[in-house]
């Protein structure tokens, strides 16, 4: 299993709660994949450069999990589809070492 970094977009007419199940359900989109979420991190709303699907703004969650890379698609096809979700960005994460 490799690691990967997710960070995912809302949509800003989103109230708290509806942001924090839309979150758990990316969750478990992920672990019904053979994934295990390692850690995650709401970053807020913030503004975008320009306008995703005629939002100028949206909430930024990160999450960082391990999957095997045949899963990959199937989670990025599964958090695409949902109607709370502007924008999906999952990159494989490079794991650094420090020697000392």
């Amino acid at each position: 299993m490799k690691n990967y970094e997710l960070i995912l977009v809302l949509s800003p007419q989103l109230s708290e709660t509806q942001v924090k199940e839309t979150l758990e359900k990316s969750k478990k989109i992920i672990s019904s994949n053979q994934g295990e979420i390692l850690t995650e991190d709401l970053l807020g709303r913030k503004r975008f450069y320009h306008d995703i699907k005629k939002n100028r703004d949206g909430y930024y969650a990160y999450i960082k999990f391990k999957a095997p890379s045949s899963s990959i698609k199937e989670i990025n096809f599964n958090l695409k589809v949902q109607e709370n979700v502007l924008r999906v960005s999952i990159i494989n994460a490079v794991m650094e070492t420090v020697n000392k």
